[in-house]
């Protein structure tokens, strides 16, 4: 039985393309979606959006359907930023998945100083390569591969699949994560997650912050990219230049939350709202 959920705060679209998952493609009237070893076509129809999985815990999970996204939608528009107003409202279906922490860390570091399409291919071809052949709805797909086996895959392997200078980041942290595991992370306070990943290789303060944000649900982490920068100056009339230092900023404005103002404010601008 597919899950169901209102479509008012539940835009497949909104939510997928929002730069925070790069596992997911077009199918019939909506996506398929990919996550670890799970799978899901999720769509609209009429005002009801539909899951239909194969693990429907996981993906309810995944979703964050137990979520009040309305009492968030509100505290948005409370700010009274317009450009935040206009995504909170234009953007009221974009949620913030739960994502497994381990795929996050690969894919935001072959993410860095780079676009949304190779970004994509990268992965799928690592996927296709390392990953387990499944099927879903009558079509193949590859799960998200383990660390070990990214670990065994060696640096070569990385540059011929077109990962560019990543080829030793995602070899020498494969590498460590498949002796240490990431067990030890998930207990730290955000801070003490952050740091510890900046000691990853290939892991800066941006990385660190989309990692912490969708991999390990640090609601209270506001990366910042191009598209923030951008909207720092033109429209909160900014005038700092170090990006640690607009993190700290809107990281200050918008407190537990602000996490999910920064996927509102993300989505006006690059929308042109």
């Amino acid at each position: 039985m597919a899950i169901e959920y209102d479509a008012h705060y539940f835009s497949p679209r909104d939510t997928l393309e929002c730069g925070q998952i790069f596992r997911f493609a077009p199918f019939e009237e909506g996506y398929k979606v990919f996550s670890a070893g799970n799978a899901c076509y999720v769509y609209t129809r009429g005002g009801t959006t539909y899951i239909k999985c194969d693990d429907n815990d996981y993906f309810y999970n995944f979703f964050d359907l137990a979520r009040d996204y309305a009492a968030i939608n509100e505290k948005a528009k409370s700010y009274n930023v317009p450009l935040l107003t206009r995504g909170a409202e234009r953007g009221a279906g974009l949620r913030l998945l739960n994502q497994n922490a381990e795929e996050m860390i690969y894919s935001f570091i072959i993410s860095q100083n780079n676009n949304i399409p190779r970004i994509k291919g990268i992965i799928e071809r690592i996927c296709r390569a390392l990953g387990e052949e499944r099927e879903f709805l009558g079509e193949r797909y590859y799960t998200f591969p383990t660390s070990a086996a990214l670990a065994g895959a060696g640096t070569a392997f990385y540059k011929n699949i077109g990962a560019g200078y990543r080829d030793e980041y995602l070899a020498k942290t494969s590498s460590r994560i498949a002796a240490e595991g990431i067990d030890g992370l998930f207990p730290l306070t955000t801070a003490e997650l952050k740091k510890q990943l900046l000691t990853y290789i290939g892991i800066g303060p941006k990385v660190a912050d989309c990692i912490s944000l969708f991999g390990f649900a640090r609601r209270e982490c506001f990366p910042v990219d191009t598209w923030i920068e951008k909207l720092y100056h033109d429209d909160f009339g900014g005038t700092l230049k170090d990006r640690n230092k607009i993190n700290a900023y809107f990281c200050g404005l918008f407190g537990k939350g602000a996490g999910y103002m920064q996927q509102y404010l993300f989505y006006a601008k690059r929308e042109n709202l």
